[in-house]
């Protein structure tokens, strides 16, 4: 999936303060240090440091509670709160007619039965609980396979890339933030130095160029940053950078394909009203098994294709981003009351299918499943980087080997225990593993809808209107074409 653009809150002055100061303020796992983490792992994900010191800096001056990522059930929960009612003085209770259906995965290697086709039975099994993962082989025929990978070739495949955001060096200088006060806030531990674990965990690349520690020091190096040669750089070492000298030196380098984020090539194919009836088909089996409104799933993402060739990857990444107040969802966007500065792709549900089993290589790797805890910065330690799947997918907690016609299937966000979309589960996380030997087709059907439920009733409303005013100036038309054709006669 392309990663989603970005995400941001509102900010205060109290935080950066202490921060100034050295106050330790994140030495353990709060949700203030978690997000400010994610903005850049996730949201950032193509930004470097100084583009993304804006959203680390408002991250850091938002006080909510650390969400409760501990459990998948529908039982109502104060850790599990919606957008809509995270101030209930300033905001009344919301009717709605609405509500999400979510599958119960009671436990890993549990077995459902499903009734997707007629005259035809599916098993469903749980892979995993953290997060909410599920298993469905046979899901698509192999003609299907076949007709979606020809369908796909015939619309042709472009290079997948992650989209830039723009207008961040604006955002940074409205900040007015100093050399001393960008040090701050990347210094995780407040120890005075920067680790590379602190850097590549806010920003993992620059220009689609995947980060490594040893790409690191070679910037290091190449920059003269690090005079003592530690592998640390000090708040001197630090004021000596300009803004854009990490930016710079890697655009002077050669980049090659295995040194990209995602290497692969994609395209997009449209499942609506006139698509090739597999296409429609393969919607309505989601639909059936996600037992969610048609609506949602005929206003979500076309069916994106992607073929990775032998040595095609993709780095672990979240399909969405969190989503607050200042964030809007890109698919919603429109129906928001206010500008908002910063938008995210908000996929609810991600339903991938293989399209052909691979011969080597090409796992969906889950680094994180079924933790105990989760903690960003933990995902480097040791030049080990869990989020490398072209080196390190064997370490991952969780991999699906593709097999032809297999679906699998999960939930990027929590519930909000009333219905609705939650809290994003970080335990989400997951890359495409290199491909060793061979071709790799998969597909990615997400679903999108909005955390905010109010916004999203809006833009469901605002499509009805569009379409019902389509409607009717194509049926004006229409009637004035008789009308012409009358007259020519």
């Amino acid at each position: 999936m392309p990663g989603p653009r970005v995400s941001a809150d509102g900010s205060g002055n109290a935080t950066l303060q202490a921060r100034k100061t050295g106050e330790r303020v994140c030495s353990q796992k709060t949700n203030i240090c978690s997000r400010s983490y994610f903005m850049f792992v996730l949201v950032f994900f193509h930004m470097y440091i100084i583009n993304g010191i804006a959203q680390l800096y408002v991250n850091y001056n938002n006080g909510e509670e650390d969400p409760d990522t501990a459990s998948h059930q529908e039982t109502p929960s104060s850790d599990h709160q919606p957008l809509d009612s995270q101030d209930p003085e300033s905001k009344p209770d919301i009717v709605r007619d609405i509500f999400l259906p979510r599958i119960d995965g009671v436990k890993v290697g549990h077995v459902q039965k499903l009734s997707l086709v007629p005259d035809e039975v599916h098993e469903m099994r749980t892979l995993s609980l953290k997060p909410l993962l599920f298993e469905i082989p046979g899901f698509l025929t192999d003609d299907e396979c076949r007709v979606v990978m020809q369908l796909a070739q015939l619309k042709g495949l472009v290079e997948s890339q992650l989209m830039v955001q723009e207008d961040q060096e604006e955002l940074v200088e409205e900040l007015d933030l100093s050399p001393e006060d960008i040090f701050n806030l990347l210094d995780i531990n407040q120890d005075g130095q920067l680790q590379l674990n602190e850097i590549l965990t806010h920003s993992r690349v620059r220009e689609g160029i995947w980060l490594t520690p040893e790409s690191l020091r070679e910037i290091y190096a190449g920059l003269h940053a690090d005079k003592d040669d530690n592998g640390l750089l000090s708040l001197e070492e630090f004021r000596q950078l300009s803004s854009d000298a990490f930016q710079r030196f890697l655009l002077q380098r050669g980049v090659k394909s295995s040194q990209l984020v995602r290497n692969s090539r994609h395209t997009w194919l449209y499942q609506g009203r006139g698509a090739h009836l597999v296409l429609q088909n393969i919607k309505q089996r989601v639909i059936s098994l996600t037992q969610l409104p048609d609506t949602l799933v005929d206003l979500s993402e076309p069916l994106q294709v992607v073929r990775y060739q032998q040595g095609g990857h993709y780095h672990a990444h979240h399909d969405s981003g969190p989503v607050y107040p200042e964030t809007a969802c890109t698919h919603t966007r429109r129906a928001a009351n206010a500008s908002t500065p910063f938008e995210t792709s908000c996929r609810y549900i991600t339903v991938l299918f293989y399209l052909n089993s691979v011969e080597g290589g090409g796992e969906t790797a889950f680094p994180v499943a079924d933790n105990s805890t989760y903690e960003e910065v933990s995902l480097i330690q040791n030049d080990v980087d869990l989020l490398d799947t072209r080196r390190n997918c064997d370490r991952s907690n969780l991999r699906v080997k593709p097999t032809r016609g297999t679906a699998v299937f999960w939930y990027n966000y929590l519930s909000d225990g009333k219905g609705w979309v939650g809290k994003q589960d970080q335990y989400s996380l997951h890359g495409g593993c290199v491909v060793t030997r061979g071709t790799k087709w998969v597909a990615n059907k997400w679903i999108n809808i909005d955390p905010d439920y109010q916004r999203q009733v809006r833009y469901q409303q605002l499509v009805s209107q569009t379409s019902e005013e389509e409607e009717e100036k194509d049926g004006l038309l229409s009637s004035h074409d008789i009308h012409d054709t009358h007259q020519d006669l």
